[in-house]
């Protein structure tokens, strides 16, 4: 039903020669604890992925996790541990996989947020720089909605981003070396 929504939204954009932006979820499963750094501003993996994401064109925020964060109390929102007689568990997701910059072996959820295009087909009022006369703006080809295809650009940036961390992490001097870490490490 959703995603019929969501369609009926673009082609009413389309039909008016109007953009609509919109929201993505990339979610990054099996990734080991301790990717990043809590020590470091630079270092921190949240702090990474932001930065990749958000030099998407049009992409205006980010967000790991719970999407009402900011409108709970701790105790709704932290994330509890538990055990069940062989490993720690969790309750919940809320924190999206990462916890003070580093991994906690969650599924990363990252959230991203897009603008409308600026290029319209039905250009908006705008003002002639020579002449500071009124005039419309640029008439441009445009898509009704580009978030669909800046949620691939998001997961190939996310790649990237996890790919270093782990190299970080793990190292090694060949791939063959870098699996002999990765299944030497308890994680």
């Amino acid at each position: 039903e959703i995603e019929k929504d969501m369609i009926g939204i673009i082609k009413k954009a389309q039909k008016n020669g109007d953009t609509v932006g919109g929201e993505f979820r990339v979610l990054v499963s099996g990734v080991p604890y301790g990717l990043g750094s809590y020590t470091s501003w630079d270092k921190k993996l949240n702090a990474k992925l932001s930065e990749a994401i958000c030099s998407i064109n049009a992409i205006k925020g980010v967000y790991f996790g719970a999407e009402n964060a900011m409108n709970s109390f701790g105790s709704e929102l932290h994330d509890e541990i538990g055990y069940n007689q062989k490993n720690y568990t969790r309750t919940s997701n809320n924190a999206g996989g990462i916890e003070g910059g580093t991994t906690n072996a969650q599924t990363i959820i990252i959230n991203g947020i897009m603008k409308p295009l600026s290029t319209l087909v039905k250009p908006l009022k705008s003002i002639d720089i020579k002449s500071k006369e009124e005039k419309l703006a640029h008439k441009e080809r445009s898509d009704s909605c580009a978030v669909p295809a800046a949620a691939i650009v998001a997961e190939s940036m996310t790649c990237l981003i996890i790919a270093d961390a782990i190299l970080d992490k793990f190292g090694g001097d060949s791939l063959s070396e870098l699996k002999q870490h990765l299944q030497s490490a308890k994680y």
